[in-house]
C-alpha cells in the first residue's frame, strides 16, 4: 500500500510541473473563435445591429446598436486578451455572459445538438432516453426525420449533381444551430475562472511574479 501511494504521489507531482498546459489549451482553443466572431461583427456592424434588434428574423433585442458593442468587444478584445493570458479571471466573466445569452437567445429554442444526428442509434440523446427523459425522446425522432431528409437529399444530389465534387470537402449534414457550442465555450470559461490562465505561458503569471518580487525588494 505505501508503495502504491509513492507512487501516486510521484505520479501526481509529476503532472502538477505540466499544470499549465491545461489553461493554455483552453486558450488557444478558445482565442481563434471569439477573435473571429468579434472582429466578424465589427467588420458587419450595421448588419449585425440589424439582426440584433429586429424581431422578425432578428433577435428583437432592445438597445441593438449597444448589445452590438458591447458583444462585438467582449468577443475580440476578450479573445486577445485570453490568447494573451492577460487579466484572464476579470476577461472570462462578459464572455460567459455572451455565451449564456447567445444560448438563451439564438439557439435555446434549437435543443442541444448544433449538427443534427442522422443516426439515432449513434445519438448521445439515446442514453438518456434510455432512462426516460422526454426531450432525449425527442432528439431520438427528431434524429429519424433528419436521416429520412438528409437521405432523399443525397439521392437527388447523386442522381444529378456530381456527388463526389459536391462531398470531396465532407459530407452533408443538417444544421442544428442547438446550443451545444455556446455550452461547450461557456464550460470552458468556467474552468479558466477558476484556474486562471496558467503558470509560464501568461502575461498574468509574469505580472503576478514581477509584482510578488518587488514586494519583497
Amino acid at each position: 500500500m505505501q508503495k502504491i501511494n509513492h507512487l501516486t504521489n510521484l505520479y501526481i507531482s509529476k503532472l502538477r510541473t505540466l499544470d499549465w498546459l491545461g489553461p493554455l489549451a483552453l486558450r488557444l482553443y478558445l482565442a481563434p473563435v471569439f477573435i473571429g466572431v468579434g472582429a466578424h461583427k465589427f467588420a458587419n456592424f450595421e448588419d449585425m445591429v440589424a439582426w440584433f434588434g429586429n424581431p422578425d428574423w432578428g433577435l428583437g433585442l432592445p438597445l441593438p446598436t449597444l448589445m452590438e458593442v458591447l458583444a462585438a468587444s467582449a468577443e475580440l478584445f476578450g479573445g486577445l486578451a485570453l490568447l494573451l493570458g492577460l487579466a484572464t479571471r476579470l476577461i472570462v466573466l462578459p464572455l460567459m455572459i455572451t455565451m449564456l445569452v447567445a444560448a438563451g437567445t439564438t439557439h435555446w429554442q434549437n435543443g442541444w445538438f448544433a449538427i443534427a444526428p442522422s443516426d439515432p442509434s449513434t445519438s448521445t440523446a439515446s442514453v438518456l432516453a434510455a432512462i426516460g427523459i422526454p426531450a432525449a425522446q425527442r432528439s431520438l425522432e427528431n434524429s429519424q426525420a433528419v436521416g429520412q431528409r438528409l437521405g432523399a437529399a443525397k439521392r437527388v444530389l447523386k442522381q444529378h449533381g456530381n456527388y463526389s465534387w459536391l462531398t470531396e470537402k465532407g459530407n452533408f449534414v443538417v444544421l442544428n444551430n442547438g446550443i451545444e457550442f455556446a455550452v461547450t465555450y461557456f464550460v470552458m470559461l468556467l474552468s479558466l475562472l477558476f484556474t486562471g490562465a496558467g503558470r509560464w505561458t501568461s502575461a498574468d503569471y509574469w505580472i503576478a511574479r514581477y509584482a510578488g518580487r518587488s514586494s519583497t525588494a
